[in-house]
């Protein structure tokens, strides 16, 4: 088993906003994600915006999970119960193994800023190709959940007990 580090090591992420409205300059949810993991000392690496469409989502991702500068992969949107909403439905095929527990603690999380609402949220997570994917709705507010939450511990190599860092391309 790898040893934990008790040192930063910078993740090297890439953003993916899912929408069929939003743009390079109103991507506000993408901007946050972005900015948060820069800030946090992580490589963005790449950032893209896709159409609500799994064929779309299902490349985009796959070309990220084959590509080694990519360790980990932050998602935006598609993650709702309407028709557009592909981004589980394009994800769980590629998944090596699905992180059941980030869409359960996401929803916990959520359920106290939100209420039942939260049950419209399909946050979903897994690995592929030691490449982690995580897909949480497209409001920033919710990647704030998300981010402050959940994924930035879990990316972060001092984290204790145990953190991702280990599992991630090297």
């Amino acid at each position: 088993m790898s040893q934990v580090s008790a040192e930063f090591i910078p993740a090297r992420v890439a953003v993916l906003t899912i929408s069929n409205r939003r743009g390079e300059e109103d991507d506000t949810s993408g901007h946050y994600l972005r900015d948060a993991a820069q800030e946090s000392g992580h490589h963005v690496v790449a950032k893209a915006i896709v159409k609500e469409n799994r064929y779309a989502i299902r490349a985009q991702v796959s070309a990220w999970i084959a590509d080694e500068n990519v360790q980990v992969v932050l998602i935006n949107g598609g993650t709702g119960l309407t028709e557009g909403d592909q981004a589980p439905e394009a994800l769980l095929a590629l998944f090596d193994r699905e992180i059941a527990g980030f869409g359960e603690m996401f929803r916990m999380l959520s359920f106290e800023e939100i209420g039942t609402s939260t049950l419209q949220s399909r946050a979903v997570a897994g690995i592929a190709n030691q490449t982690l994917i995580f897909a949480m709705p497209g409001s920033p507010k919710a990647c704030r959940t998300a981010w402050e939450n959940i994924i930035a511990p879990q990316i972060d190599a001092r984290t204790r007990p145990c953190n991702f860092h280990p599992h991630l391309k090297k």
